[in-house]
């Protein structure tokens, strides 16, 4: 406990899913977080007071991520506020899935302007800021589709697959000033996202998983509060798949 002991976090899309599971995972190893996104649910009050319970400063920020001069501005704010930023995770993402042959310019487009140009923008943002104290940890949310593609995702196969190239040209450009950058690939997480899958849907995906279940978003977070820890200074540029086996 306490490995992330007063760093500074900034977790996109951490209102609900993912994003909230690696919040929480952060702030129990001692970290103070900033929560971006564009909306927040009616429970989110609640969730961000459970977290403060132990001392460690929460806050939220209404973010359009796709928005550069509302992304630095709530960057800077976050290193004002709470006195650094060390550790961002770009974790926002949407999907708007249908086969190629349907799928709309505007489809592709938000898709594209949110999963990847979002993240650049955040990137660049708290970069400058890590770059000034010569230190910082920032980990990408890719997925499993931007390694092997999916049918009917060619939008969010290619936004995953442009967020691994992201991460491995910034981990290169930041690495003499001590800031590393990492992705993971999570395959199928049990989210409020995939509930709502028939279960043809489900057994499709868990029959491809040699584990045979999905992935708890609790164990997403622990790789996340991982690459982030000082056990991996020494980690990156690199992709870690967390699916189970599928793309083993």
């Amino acid at each position: 406990m306490d490995q992330l002991k007063d760093q500074v976090a900034v977790v996109t899309g951490g209102g609900r899913g993912i994003g909230r599971a690696i919040a929480t995972a952060l702030v129990a190893e001692g970290a103070h977080c900033a929560i971006f996104d564009r909306a927040f649910p009616d429970d989110f009050a609640a969730f961000t007071a459970s977290l403060t319970a132990g001392g460690r400063k929460v806050i939220a920020k209404a973010v359009d991520i796709t928005n550069t001069a509302a992304t630095d501005k709530a960057c800077d704010e976050v290193a004002a506020e709470l006195g650094r930023l060390d550790i961002l995770v770009n974790n926002a993402g949407i999907t708007r899935d249908k086969l190629m042959m349907r799928m709309s310019d505007e489809d592709w487009d938000i898709v594209m302007a949110v999963n990847l140009k979002g993240s650049f923008i955040c990137t660049r943002a708290a970069s400058r800021i890590m770059m000034r104290q010569r230190r910082g940890k920032i980990i990408n949310v890719s997925s499993v589709v931007g390694l092997m593609g999916n049918a009917g995702q060619a939008n969010y196969s290619a936004s995953k697959a442009g967020l691994i190239g992201l991460t491995k040209s910034s981990a290169k450009e930041f690495a003499s000033r001590n800031i590393t950058v990492n992705a993971i690939a999570p395959g199928f997480v049990e989210t409020e996202m995939t509930a709502v899958l028939g279960d043809e849907v489900r057994a499709a995906f868990l029959s491809v998983i040699p584990m045979k279940r999905g992935c708890k978003p609790e164990e997403v977070a622990s790789v996340v509060t991982f690459l982030a820890s000082p056990a991996a200074d020494y980690v990156t540029g690199q992709v870690i798949a967390i699916d189970g086996g599928m793309t083993m």
